[in-house]
């Protein structure tokens, strides 16, 4: 019973690990797998594409307000020609990738009033919607899930214009946010009026600190919408609910294999014990007289053994007295 208690533990410890790494994620974890979804409806664009042309998506409906594109381009053109501007981007010449690809796809997103679910911020409110630019490989449209390239300005820096800006609150003073592909917030002063400029990409906003709660409406959770690898997210359900199922399927079988064990062992035992009662013990021979007889080694009962000698004794003395008679007869 103790192997079992113990298995039963392991297996309890097992299934408790994969059941908090399905708990719901962090609000950096869901900006990245939403930043992974809207990479896949970006491509999605890409029906005839072209080189150079703006293309743009459409997201799930449960993300009504999110706005989607994507630029394909060569890696040479847009390090020696940059692009001019790419909705509220324009992207300078000297704009190299990491890794080298020979084609990347620039995607745009403006997260609307989806800011402040992905990308909270406290303290701060919102002046204008999050923009993203990140970079991916253009070299299989159809491809989902995957992770950006690293791209950098070596001249001059990217610069974002925000059209669409609130008005900044007395005694307060804009500022531009920076998110970066691992979750860190930067905060830079505007360069003019309601331009921000950037190195590298990630997702770019105009803020003011405030301690009170942005007056901009938004979802109070985040959306039930898959990421673009749905379907190993489905998996993933299914190899825990297969483990938790098989764990148990082996606890059983190991609790029947110790209970016939058990059972075996016992069996044996009986067995054996059986077998020694018939066999019993084995006699001896002594000799009694001028006669060979059985004794018992362990002696069990005296009186019947002495009455023995005493009867085998009789007959030996009848026997000599009937030799006698017969040669005095003689």
């Amino acid at each position: 019973m103790g192997l079992l208690r113990s298995l039963a533990m392991l297996l309890l410890f097992i299934w408790l690990t994969r059941v908090n790494r399905a708990q719901p994620v962090s609000s950096k974890s869901s900006a990245r797998l939403l930043d992974a979804l809207l990479q896949d409806y970006a491509y999605r664009a890409f029906v005839r594409p072209r080189t150079g042309i703006t293309f743009d998506g459409t997201v799930p409906s449960n993300l009504t307000g999110i706005q989607i594109s994507g630029m394909r381009l060569r890696t040479g053109s847009l390090k020696a020609r940059g692009v001019p501007m790419y909705k509220e981007f324009s992207i300078p010449v000297g704009v190299v990738e990491q890794p080298y690809v020979e084609r990347l796809v620039l995607v745009y997103q403006n997260l609307g009033n989806w800011s402040t679910v992905y990308y909270p911020l406290p303290g701060h409110m919102y002046l204008a919607p999050l923009l993203g630019l990140l970079a991916y490989d253009a070299s299989n449209l159809s491809a989902k899930n995957l992770s950006e390239l690293d791209i950098l300005a070596t001249g001059s820096p990217i610069s974002i214009m925000f059209p669409d800006v609130k008005s900044v609150p007395d005694g307060s003073t804009a500022k531009c946010v920076w998110f970066d592909l691992h979750g860190l917030v930067n905060f830079s002063n505007l360069v003019s009026g309601n331009i921000c400029s950037t190195f590298q990409q990630g997702h770019f906003s105009i803020v003011v600190e405030s301690s009170a709660p942005s007056p901009t409406p938004v979802p109070s959770t985040l959306p039930m919408v898959p990421p673009p690898g749905g379907k190993k997210n489905k998996s993933k359900v299914w190899i825990i609910v297969g483990s938790v199922i098989g764990g148990f399927v082996v606890l059983v079988l190991l609790g029947l294999l110790v209970l016939w064990v058990q059972r075996y062992q016992r069996r044996k035992k009986m067995q054996q014990m059986e077998k020694a009662t018939e066999v019993g013990e084995a006699l001896h021979m002594t000799s009694v007289g001028n006669t060979k007889a059985p004794a018992a080694t362990s002696n069990p009962d005296i009186n019947a053994i002495q009455q023995v000698d005493i009867d085998i004794q009789n007959c030996t003395n009848r026997s000599d007295l009937t030799t006698r008679h017969s040669e005095n007869d003689l």
